[in-house]
């Protein structure tokens, strides 16, 4: 394994590159997150994007690593959705430099914990994981701090309304996971 280096805010805002970490940068003492969507081009980017700058807001960068991935490889190494893009830059959060990737087996092992956005997303994590990762699957909507919602909606098909109501659930669930992970790496 190669030796983890630190990613600064700059290096990942400001240089063009995949995702936030490589399989290869991943800290093996890290709590490592994957957000997993459908195609890897809407939701889980956006997740990705939205988490990465609440854990570098709270100084856990170190302790935590996040990426994201698609069930299917529709698009892959595409951008996310302009869409998605659009409206998370209008709260500040850059998706530009991420590329679609579909999850691959060893996600199951690598990752501490797979959030999906919706009972599809799960169900065929659920069948693909080993038994053994089978507790890592949880729903990012189960971070969700006031509102009632069981998954975090499909915008792709909907209008500009869709993609900020995703954007206003991720960034609660985000604020809930946050309060996990702390508890998680200082343990």
């Amino acid at each position: 394994m190669t030796k983890l280096h630190a990613i600064s805010f700059e290096q990942v805002f400001l240089t063009p590159h995949t995702h936030l970490l490589a399989p290869h940068d991943m800290n093996e003492n890290a709590y490592k997150i994957l957000f997993v969507c459908m195609g890897n081009i809407c939701r889980s980017p956006t997740a990705e994007a939205v988490f990465f700058k609440r854990l570098t807001e709270q100084n856990l960068l170190h302790k935590v690593q996040v990426d994201s991935a698609g069930t299917h490889n529709f698009h892959p190494d595409a951008p996310p959705d302009e869409r998605s893009q659009k409206h998370a830059l209008k709260r500040g959060y850059e998706l530009a430099h991420l590329r679609a990737r579909p999850v691959v087996d060893s996600d199951f092992e690598t990752f501490d914990l797979l959030l999906t956005m919706d009972w599809d997303n799960r169900a065929l994590l659920e069948e693909r994981c080993p038994a053994q990762h089978q507790h890592k699957i949880r729903g990012l909507a189960e971070f969700l701090l006031t509102t009632q919602a069981p998954v975090i909606p499909d915008p792709y098909y909907g209008g500009d309304q869709g993609f900020e109501h995703v954007l206003d659930l991720i960034e609660e669930a985000s604020e809930g996971l946050v309060k996990f992970v702390t508890h998680k790496v200082q343990r």
